[in-house]
């Protein structure tokens, strides 16, 4: 049962900052709507959230996010403190997650293949 409340947390910690990001409310200016939290990562006594980070932009743009994201942090735990209900809020580190990135390079790698395959061509991808 517990673990089942440390992964609902996590989602809903997930969710909360997404919509902090979306919305405009975390005034950093190195953070910008483009960010993703792909997952969220709760220690077992609600001390800690790892909070992973990921865009479609390039690495410089995430690099700056996260550090952005970091700077806010205490805001950001103000503001999940206010809506989550909970005694603890765990304290939040922001950390890279390139996954997003991965994936839209695997899928231009695999047109790109495709169209080579097409054309006839030797696949030098």
């Amino acid at each position: 049962m517990a673990e089942y409340r440390i992964e609902r947390v996590g989602r809903l910690i997930q969710e909360k900052i997404g919509v902090l990001i979306v919305e405009g409310k975390i005034k950093d200016y190195r953070v910008n709507p483009f960010l993703s939290i792909t997952r969220v990562s709760v220690s077992k006594d609600l001390a800690w959230a790892d909070v992973y980070v990921s865009s479609f932009k390039s690495e410089g743009n995430l690099a700056t996010g996260v550090t952005g994201l970091q700077s806010a942090a205490g805001f950001i735990q103000a503001q999940l403190a206010g809506q989550m209900h909970i005694r603890q809020t765990p304290k939040l580190r922001f950390h890279e997650d390139a996954s997003i990135r991965e994936g839209f390079d695997m899928v231009k790698k695999i047109e790109e293949l495709r169209e080579h395959e097409r054309l006839g061509l030797s696949a030098d991808v």
